[in-house]
């Protein structure tokens, strides 16, 4: 049913419940897993070396992040006997990021966990599940923790 299933990460709690959602459907479909995190290389705006030299530093964090979350789930996925393969991507909004990739990688399905954030939280980070249901056209199965 599901042959190739896209699950995004991003370190957190509700991500890795997410991985293991994915596994079992992986396990259960015989299906092929590709992990990646987005990272938005322009999470903010602002002129002059102060910003350069900010910039460099929140690119070698955010990849750092990266390496280790999408390195956690193989672990994971390899602990449960399940091939993936990963990829670190960069595109401007996180949902657009895993939006592309969903289509470029012709995914069948998306997993992804959803943090819950209602409110003033939510107006102003945002929810990237919302964005990426209202976005594709692909399944999606959303976890919360």
């Amino acid at each position: 049913m599901f042959q190739h299933i896209l699950v995004p990460v991003d370190g957190s709690g509700t991500s890795e419940v997410a991985v293991g959602k994915a596994i079992e459907l992986a396990r259960a479909f015989g299906s092929t897993v590709t992990v990646i995190y987005v990272i938005d290389p322009y999470p903010f705006t602002g002129v002059g070396t102060d910003f350069a030299y900010g910039q460099a530093e929140y690119l070698s964090a955010a990849t750092a992040e990266a390496n280790a979350s999408v390195h956690a789930a193989k672990e994971a996925f390899a602990n449960a006997g399940v091939a993936v393969d990963t990829s670190v991507i960069e595109a401007h909004t996180a949902w657009r990021g895993i939006v592309e990739a969903g289509a470029s990688l012709e995914a069948d399905l998306i997993v992804m966990g959803s943090h819950g954030r209602s409110g003033l939280e939510k107006l102003v980070l945002g929810s990237v599940a919302q964005a990426v249901l209202s976005h594709t056209k692909l399944p999606v199965l959303v976890v919360r923790s």
